[in-house]
């Protein structure tokens, strides 16, 4: 079983409802979710949008290789409704990230790993700090509490729903 932080986004639709069948899909599909961070409400990252994201951070436990996980990802987001097009950041009904596959360093063509642009997101790094802030990220060497004090991102970001973990 490897231990992996995924982050999961909506800004289209019934946000909350996408969050909840996502979460449905990955415990069927990927694996146990052991931790859930509470729902957090942010402005689009890389792009403008009127339609704010409902944002969260999970822990699951699973049996999948890094390229197995993505395959399944794919497969949720495309099954919701998301077909990725390559063409940068917009609104979109769901959208799941592999933020950290264990502590595993990965690059390849269709997977890098962690993600190369968690520290630049306060919207990803407020809901891993609660629940994983002790966690390092294994190539910047600093543990996610660090990472989201010296974050420079500006987008607010604010509560939303607060979950029991």
């Amino acid at each position: 079983m490897k231990n992996v932080f995924l982050g999961i986004g909506s800004n289209l639709g019934d946000r909350r409802e996408n969050l909840k069948t996502a979460l449905d899909l990955i415990t069927l599909h990927i694996g146990v979710v052991s931790h859930t961070s509470s729902v957090w409400e942010t402005e689009p990252w890389g792009f403008s949008s009127r339609e704010l994201f409902l944002n969260m951070v999970i822990e699951v436990e699973t049996l999948l290789n890094p390229s197995g996980l993505l395959g399944r990802i794919l497969m949720i987001e495309a099954g919701m409704g998301r077909l990725r097009d390559g063409m940068g950041y917009s609104s979109r009904i769901i959208d799941i990230d592999i933020l950290f596959y264990g502590s595993r360093i990965i690059k390849t063509k269709s997977l890098v790993l962690p993600h190369p642009k968690i520290h630049e997101r306060k919207f990803v790094l407020e809901p891993l700090n609660e629940i994983a802030p002790e966690f390092v990220h294994p190539v910047l060497g600093k543990d996610i509490f660090i990472l989201l004090g010296e974050c420079r991102d500006k987008g607010k970001v604010k509560l939303w729903r607060k979950t029991d973990h």
